[in-house]
């Protein structure tokens, strides 16, 4: 459902503006006539107010959008997220799940990459797609909404696919959805794993709900192209074939003017310098330091193991580290190969975030905390005893 207003009959008297309650009408760029934007929250007061009745109620409902026939939708397309110019690790994942797909339909896997150089395109062919469409307009290079969408919507319509992936991440959850609302296709975000429905081709999106008690298993039948994005660290990356050839497609920036630009990008100030995502070792606080001093000597450990920093949302609730270091539901989902919690319960949300550690090390004063339960090895214990022995253990082999 949707309200638009017909510019044929709008005459921009401007009457309905002050009786929308959500600012969701402005002036379009004319200055002429009257156009509601995604603030929109279909109140419909403003229907009431125009007297020339141009305000009218539209039922866009997926039974009557034209999504052309689905059987002409075909293959699996991935959008390669990049940073500062090089891809990300979320892409080679997606590479890896969505090759999967391809083959268990059949079809080819494609993905799309925008400003980036060729050679990064040659690095997605060898972690598995056969096609990459490639816009290396330096103006892309930093993440903006609106010529991402236009980009990926373009793509979508022209090549059909089926199924496309991003990444759950701040760029895929910024934009992902809009190019979804576009094709009036269905989205299914946060998946942690993605598999084919027998007999059908649709495609079955799971995730975590309700807090993680249950994982819920979604589908878009009716609707193409499927849409799903992926958390971080939950795919497993496909193999690299230095050998292996595809095409590169290249499409120009979009010529429609963006009506924002990104002025410039400030990074957070963090405790480590290795990304939460990529670090090997996880050296994890929660309520249990009992106060944002814990993470000092944490980072002490962190540091002596080449690691990072985590944090449990208790702890970030309390002020006592950024936001950025949370692990769970609510914050990142991290793989490393150890994963040190310190101090934390283990409640289902960070759980989520982390059981996947190939070996988790639990150090808790409670022994019957929950994290013990997926913990390899559990220590019962004083963190302020714990960590400081573990500290002087490992400068006394260094000799530091």
């Amino acid at each position: 459902m949707q309200i638009k207003v017909d510019r044929g009959l709008c005459t921009g008297c401007q009457t309905c503006i002050s009786s929308c309650p959500y600012d969701a009408i402005v002036m379009s760029d004319e200055g002429e006539k009257a156009f509601i934007n995604e603030y929109c929250q279909l109140c419909r007061a403003c229907m009431s107010a125009c007297p020339e009745g141009a305000i009218k109620e539209y039922n866009d409902s997926p039974a009557e959008v034209k999504q052309g026939d689905i059987a002409s939708y075909k293959g699996v397309l991935v959008f390669a997220e990049q940073r500062d110019g090089h891809v990300a690790h979320v892409a080679f994942e997606l590479l890896s799940a969505g090759r999967r797909l391809a083959d268990t339909l059949s079809v080819p896997l494609s993905a799309a990459l925008f400003g980036a150089v060729e050679g990064e395109a040659e690095e997605l062919i060898k972690w598995g797609a056969d096609t990459v469409f490639l816009c290396d307009d330096a103006a892309l290079t930093r993440f903006n909404d609106e010529p991402y969408a236009e980009l990926l919507s373009g793509i979508i319509t022209e090549r059909k696919p089926e199924i496309v992936l991003a990444g759950a991440t701040a760029v895929g959850r910024s934009f992902f959805p809009r190019v979804a609302a576009r094709l009036h296709a269905g989205l299914t975000a946060d998946c942690t794993s993605l598999e084919i429905e027998d007999g059908t081709r649709n495609l079955l999106a799971i995730r975590p709900a309700f807090g993680g008690n249950i994982m819920a298993t979604i589908m878009c039948p009716d609707t193409r192209p499927q849409m799903a994005t992926v958390r971080p660290k939950v795919m497993k990356k496909g193999s690299y074939d230095t050998e292996r050839k595809g095409e590169i497609i290249r499409i120009n920036k979009p010529v429609k003017a963006s009506r924002t630009k990104v002025v410039d990008v400030v990074k957070e100030d963090s405790y480590c310098n290795i990304s939460l995502q990529d670090a090997e070792v996880v050296v994890s606080g929660g309520r249990g330091l009992g106060g944002a001093k814990g993470f000092e000597m944490l980072k002490e450990l962190a540091d002596l193991l080449s690691g990072t920093l985590g944090a449990s949302r208790a702890a970030v609730d309390e002020g006592w580290i950024q936001y950025g270091h949370q692990v769970g539901q609510t914050g990142k989902t991290v793989c490393p190969k150890i994963y040190i919690a310190c101090g934390i319960s283990g409640a289902v949300q960070h759980m989520v975030g982390m059981q996947s550690s190939d070996i988790i090390i639990a150090i808790n004063k409670n022994p019957e905390a929950p994290i013990f339960n997926i913990a390899n090895y559990g220590i019962v214990g004083d963190i302020y005893q714990i960590i400081p022995l573990a500290i002087k253990k490992i400068k006394g082999d260094r000799g530091v």
